[in-house]
Parts: structure tokens; C-alpha cells; sequence
């Protein structure tokens, strides 16, 4: 452990196993700092590893008592990743997570439809629409990546490094850009990842 952490190193990691096995049994590792709101509004799955500097936000607008954001087994967080969770965040299991990801399921204001916010409105004291989003089993997000209220992302798919993820992604895909767009689809029959037409 010494050779690859380094004497620092080490001594962090052995006082967030140490922190983990008190706070959260279930977990594999929590590293710290990590800061986390309303825990008690929160279902982790077991073996749960997150990097430095995570932070988990559970709001419930709807109703206060309402666990909203799940994290299913064995999910790994990595550094610096940012959920916050208004009515429903729900990760699957084997979910791969890279660092500086944000995920939400709120917004500050409403910006089409028939009862829009004004400008004139100071951002936080407007409404906050919730819309869920699930992030279904196998997903690997890259790195920088932001996901947006109302999204859905399909089992096995990827979303590529700072894609910016505003609709819903299908299963067994590959999609990157900001807005991110499908590229790739795994073809079953072939094994082989194919280019969308």
C-alpha cells in the first residue's frame, strides 16, 4: 500500500477504511472528504467506493420523509462527483462513474412550457421542477460528464467524457457530444460495437 500511495497517501486511506466500516458497513470505501446531505434520505448498495471530495444532496420538494436517491451494489464513484437529488436519482448496479460528474434531477426555475420563470427572478427563489433520473445497470460515465433532470440511460451503455446528457439514451450504446448523441450501438450477433447510419 505504502509503495503505491506513498506515506500520506496511505495514512488517508487507512483513516477512510476506518471511517467507512463505522458510518457505512455496507460500503467497500467511502474516501474523505466526503460530504453528504440528508443521509438518511439515501439507500446505498453494498460495496459502495466513492473517490475524494463526493458530494450526495438528497431535497426531497415533494415530500421531505421520501428516500430519493438510491445507489445500487457495487458502484464506483470516483473523484469529485456531485448528486443531487429533488424527487428521484436512481443509479443501478456495477455502475462505473469516472471524476467531476454531476447529476441532478432539479432545476432551478421553469424555461418553457406555459409558466416560465422570469429573468427578473433571482435564480433561488424560483421553483425547483423535478423530473427523475435512472441510470440503469452497467453504465459507464466518463469522465466530466453532466446529466440532466428527466434522463434515462439505457443497461450497458457509455456516455463519453464531458458529454452533456439532456434526453434519454438507449440500452447498449455509446453516445458523447454536449447535447450527447448516440454513435455507437453493440451489435449482439457480430459482438462488436457498429456506427449509427
Amino acid at each position: 500500500m505504502y509503495k503505491r500511495y506513498g506515506v500520506v497517501g496511505s495514512i488517508k486511506l487507512i483513516f477512510s477504511l476506518l471511517f467507512t466500516k463505522i458510518f457505512y458497513p455496507k460500503a467497500r470505501l467511502i474516501r474523505l472528504p466526503f460530504d453528504v446531505r440528508n443521509d438518511y434520505l439515501i439507500d446505498y448498495g453494498k460495496n459502495l467506493t466513492t473517490g475524494f471530495g463526493c458530494r450526495f444532496e438528497a431535497h426531497p420538494i415533494h415530500d421531505p420523509k421520501r428516500k430519493c436517491l438510491h445507489i445500487g451494489k457495487d458502484v464506483q464513484i470516483n473523484d469529485h462527483v456531485h448528486i443531487a437529488a429533488g424527487e428521484r436519482v436512481y443509479i443501478g448496479n456495477d455502475v462505473l462513474i469516472a471524476s467531476r460528474v454531476f447529476i441532478s434531477d432539479l432545476n432551478h426555475g421553469t424555461y418553457s412550457g406555459s409558466k416560465q420563470d422570469s429573468p427578473l427572478t433571482t435564480p433561488n427563489s424560483r421553483e425547483r421542477p423535478t423530473k427523475p433520473v435512472v441510470i440503469n445497470d452497467n453504465v459507464w460515465i466518463g469522465e466530466g460528464v453532466c446529466i440532466l433532470s428527466g434522463v434515462s440511460i439505457g443497461k450497458g451503455s457509455i456516455i463519453g467524457a464531458l458529454s452533456v446528457v439532456t434526453k434519454d439514451i438507449p440500452d447498449y450504446c455509446i453516445a458523447v457530444g454536449s447535447p450527447a448523441r448516440v454513435i455507437k450501438f453493440y451489435n449482439f450477433e457480430k459482438e462488436q460495437w457498429e456506427a449509427t447510419s
